[in-house]
């Protein structure tokens, strides 16, 4: 199963739905977990750490293809 970790769209948002600590907790639970590029600069958490955790880094239309999206706010009607 499929989690995607999308970009924060609303202006200011400067969390991201999931650390690298966090991912790799869900990659040892057997879940394949995808986290769009850039999604937590805004936190200070580039995509090598991600990748690190195990993660993997791709565009806004793969993550939005994933069987679970988590999001810090809810979705926008363009998402």
């Amino acid at each position: 199963m499929r989690i995607g970790i999308p970009r924060e769209s609303k202006p200011g948002e400067t969390l991201v739905a999931a650390t690298p600590a966090t991912a790799a907790q869900l990659v040892k639970l057997g879940y394949e977990v995808v986290v769009e590029a850039g999604a937590g600069e805004r936190s200070t958490l580039p995509d090598a750490e991600y990748v690190e955790a195990g993660a993997r880094i791709g565009d806004t239309d793969e993550v939005w293809h994933a069987d679970i999206i988590i999001k810090v706010e809810a979705p926008v009607e363009e998402e």
